[in-house]
């Protein structure tokens, strides 16, 4: 668990981050359900219920996948998780990160504390990439708090995704973790010793 003081509220409030638990379901529901019905930053139009975000919470659970709420007081004002990239095995060192923050609560570090502690959690977990991927390339603050991490555009997905009546680009960025690609993961597939002969 981390925590950073927040200087821009007048009362100080500190964001925590901590392991979401199915308490927090309704409150996430509500933070993604607004991005959904209200922005390109997702490219689901129908807002998931509270019962599909549980399943969803729940499948990433039993993976051992990192899912963090940031709390403000008492109140979730926001979350991330690290899901799979893609199911197929070789890409089983590669996670991809999501990241969402109540629409009244942007602008106060609360993105910055949930990255920071996803990055972290994610490279404990022994993942070696993460990918970022951003719906619309006009959504400034997803590209540039993963720019503030160490993601880099590694390219676009030109109006792939057809949403409020025009077409929208999803932004692909990407970061190392731990030695990303400098040595290869612990028990890697294909490194067997080989037998000595006399």
């Amino acid at each position: 668990m981390s925590a950073t003081s927040n200087p821009s509220s007048p009362s100080r409030a500190k964001t925590r981050i901590r392991v979401a638990d199915e308490s927090d379901i309704p409150a996430i529901q509500e933070i993604y359900a607004h991005y959904v019905l209200k922005s390109t930053a997702s490219f689901e139009e129908e807002a998931p219920t509270v019962a599909e975000m549980t399943a969803r919470w729940q499948k990433l659970k039993m993976r051992g996948m990192p899912f963090l709420v940031a709390v403000v007081g008492k109140r979730v004002a926001g979350y991330a998780y690290g899901g799979p990239y893609r199911e197929r095995s070789a890409y089983r060192y590669t996670i991809e990160d999501s990241i969402y923050i109540s629409p009244d609560m942007l602008g106060r570090g609360i993105g910055n504390a949930l990255m920071d502690e996803l990055i972290k959690r994610c490279t404990a977990l022994g993942y070696r990439q993460m990918i970022a991927v951003i719906g619309d390339s006009t959504n400034a603050a997803s590209l540039a708090i993963h720019s503030q991490h160490g993601f880099r555009v590694i390219g676009a997905l030109s109006s792939s995704g057809f949403k409020f009546g025009r077409w929208a680009d999803a932004v692909l960025m990407q970061r190392s973790l731990g030695g990303g690609d400098s040595t290869l993961p612990p028990r890697a597939p294909g490194r067997r010793k080989r037998k000595q002969t006399r």
